[in-house]
């Protein structure tokens, strides 16, 4: 899996929180599911979330790339879904294995 540093991901969580409401501010703990309405592998991606989440006691939240602005959306719209966490960032496809290995 490709490594991004500290400060490119903080950088890119900033810019992502800079341009999408939450309804409450998720805490440096949630993972982020970047995806977007309709998108089959996304569905897919959503499916392991949730497996994982059934042994490992952990939050995600979806986050749509639709309401980012182009440059932002355009950086993910051939890659999506993405996930984010507040150390990694892993593209799919990945394997259940794959998120144990971001904790």
């Amino acid at each position: 899996m490709p490594q991004y540093s500290p400060s490119m991901l903080k950088q890119l969580r900033a810019d992502i929180l800079a341009q999408v409401s939450f309804s409450s501010l998720p805490d440096d703990m949630t993972w982020w599911l970047l995806g977007t309405k309709g998108c089959h592998l996304c569905e897919l991606a959503e499916q392991r979330l949730v497996e994982f989440q059934s042994v490992v006691p952990m939050s995600y939240i979806n986050v749509d790339i639709a309401d980012f602005d182009e440059p932002l959306m355009m950086q993910f719209a051939t890659q999506i879904p993405v996930i984010l966490t507040q150390n990694a960032r892993l593209d799919f496809p990945f394997s259940v294995l794959d998120l144990q290995n971001l904790l």
